[in-house]
């Protein structure tokens, strides 16, 4: 197996996600305020996996010695650099997490589950205790927990994949053109979450895809039982996305 044998394995379901009914039932600011109330927790995860990988594939502790491959170390290096320390539309330092924050502030959306989260992990409570306290829904406490037991225990060509080919590069233009028309009507409310989007299309979708991929090609080598892990992870990371998409768009239903 290869890149693009993995690639066609999980094409299914990633197509699933990409035509997903939730995407043409966000059509005002407040369906879009709820979509960030979900899909936020996956922006937070998404940051713990890549800080999973970077600790897997680095040395961050003293005293250093070399870690595995040094072109594995550039590539995971580079990406945590441009999501922990991108920059905001006033040209400002900030994560891609925070800078999501900050655009749910904006949108008005409700950040109280997030910022309680945050809160809990900072006191030292255990992640799964936490998710569980906060009585989330049952698709983000899924879509999450998955997340964490591959930080946990998968190894990290698992981690890797499912980085790479179960996570953000998964809106349609369908999304995008939503926002533009929000912000058209809501400039004030829309703005950073407009930015938001750009950024991700611009760094994560385009440099941080094809370094992804790079990495994990340097970590799944030639080895077909890697290959075959990676990819029965990313389908099961996706089904998870699904899920997720299955729990917005029933809240917004539920909300009509």
């Amino acid at each position: 197996m290869n890149l693009s044998a993995l690639q066609e394995r999980i094409s299914n379901v990633r197509n699933e996600i990409i035509l997903h009914p939730l995407y043409p039932r966000l059509q005002e600011l407040q369906d879009l305020q709820q979509f960030t109330q979900y899909h936020v927790f996956a922006v937070w995860d998404f940051m713990s996996l890549l800080k999973s990988l970077q600790r897997g594939l680095t040395c961050v502790k003293n005293p250093w010695v070399p870690v595995g491959s040094a072109n594995t170390r550039y590539l995971i290096n580079e990406i945590v650099t441009g999501e922990e320390s991108d920059v905001d539309a006033n040209g400002n330092r900030t994560s891609h997490f925070e800078l999501y924050l900050q655009a749910m502030q904006q949108l008005g959306a409700d950040t109280t589950s997030i910022e309680q989260l945050l809160l809990h992990l900072q006191q030292g409570m255990p992640v799964q205790q936490a998710l569980q306290q906060l009585r989330l829904p049952r698709a983000v406490i899924d879509f999450c927990s998955f997340t964490f037991s591959l930080i946990d225990a998968a190894p990290i060509h698992v981690q890797a994949a499912v980085f790479t080919f179960g996570r953000e590069d998964l809106i349609p233009d369908m999304f995008h053109e939503l926002v533009t028309r929000l912000s058209q009507q809501y400039p004030q409310q829309i703005a950073t979450f407009k930015y938001y989007l750009e950024r991700h299309i611009e760094v994560d979708g385009d440099h941080h895809s094809q370094l992804a991929m790079q990495m994990v090609q340097e970590l799944c080598g030639t080895d077909e039982q890697k290959w075959n892990e990676a990819a029965t992870a990313c389908v099961e990371a996706l089904r998870l996305r699904k899920g997720l998409w299955n729990g917005v768009l029933e809240s917004l239903k539920e909300s009509v």
